[in-house]
């Protein structure tokens, strides 16, 4: 049997609104009274309709999360941060992959929209631009790490690589190295590419002109595939920059198989610090982003925003910090024959 609100709260001797309060985590109500509408609504085994919710205040419960996969290890602690903070508001997530479709990208954009989702997090960039005004124009609030600058009903999320990037060139300076190479992530995204040109303009201030410089996947195959290049090189860099630690996993696993020692021979420095960075061996130098921390913000953002009378979106910005293990060290005198 189905119990209605108003059943509920005529057993725990309250009102709707009091029990409507108790299942929102609504402070301000005494543990007396929590205590006895929980523990008829346990009794009832009572759940609320989310539907009725939706008609009778206009709002949604539900928000969405937009990644690009969910095996890519860089996500989990996004998912975790947004997730976490939403259930704390008593709100759902409908998290979304789009496994760098456009054609999926463009299905998952109308089922948010026909889904009625509150509020959007956009958390991979990944996504054209233009695929966001459907969003806007359907009145749904919407957060995204560079892709639209704060605008009404549109807040943006800044990394801030560069920070991270200047201390890892420093780190490999003071370390004597003078020559690098570069595998970044893909061309098509944007954070990617922001990236390739922050190291590349670094390296070059350093007097460290990087070469080769290339673009490959967020893969640990694609990484792999990218050293062997670099290894065919005629001069064989000292240091190694990936665009990320999954690339840079894999360019140490081809390292190793031809002969080559980190970092005794080579350096490397990866970018994220996935759970597994330090697992590597030897654990990997890699430029930190709070990705939990970047989950987190993500929600802040939205609720702020949607609390607001004229939706106005806002700037956001979080750090990213070099986190040295050992994976760098001095580097070689002598020239490399793998």
């Amino acid at each position: 049997m189905a119990y209605t609100m108003k059943e509920v709260a005529r057993l725990a001797g309250v009102s709707p609104a009091t029990v409507s309060r108790v299942l929102n985590k609504t402070p301000y109500i005494s543990a007396a009274t929590k205590q006895r509408v929980l523990q008829v609504v346990k009794d009832l085994n009572y759940f609320k309709n989310v539907h009725a919710r939706r008609l009778s205040t206009g709002q949604s419960d539900l928000l969405g999360l937009v990644i690009s996969e969910i095996a890519n290890p860089y996500f989990p602690e996004i998912i975790h941060g947004f997730q976490a903070a939403a259930w704390d508001r008593n709100l759902d997530v409908l998290l979304c992959n789009t496994e760098y479709s456009p054609l999926r990208t463009e299905s998952i954009i109308r089922k948010l929209v026909q889904s009625d989702v509150r509020g959007v997090a956009i958390m991979t960039a990944s996504i054209d631009r233009s695929m966001t005004p459907e969003l806007i124009e359907a009145g749904i609030g919407l957060v995204s790490c560079s892709i639209c600058p704060a605008d009404k009903l549109v807040s943006n999320i800044s990394i801030d690589y560069q920070r991270g990037i200047f201390q890892a060139i420093e780190h490999v300076a003071a370390l004597g190295h003078r020559s690098a190479a570069v595998i970044a992530g893909p061309e098509t995204n944007r954070t990617a590419a922001n990236i390739r040109q922050a190291l590349v303009g670094g390296l070059k201030k350093k007097g460290m002109n990087p070469f080769p410089v290339t673009s490959t996947d967020y893969r640990v195959d694609a990484g792999a595939s990218a050293v062997r290049t670099i290894l065919s090189t005629p001069e064989i860099p000292t240091v190694i920059f990936c665009g990320s630690d999954l690339i840079a996993m894999g360019a140490m696993n081809t390292l190793e198989e031809a002969g080559v020692r980190i970092p005794e021979d080579v350096s490397i420095v990866g970018i994220d610090d996935i759970a597994f960075a330090f697992l590597a061996r030897p654990p990997l130098t890699t430029i930190r982003v709070p990705r939990e921390r970047l989950g987190t913000t993500a929600f802040e953002a939205l609720d702020r925003m949607l609390k607001l009378k004229r939706r106005k979106g806002a700037s956001y910005y979080v750090q990213t910090e070099l986190i040295v293990r050992k994976s760098t060290g001095p580097a070689r005198q002598h020239k490399l024959r793998p």
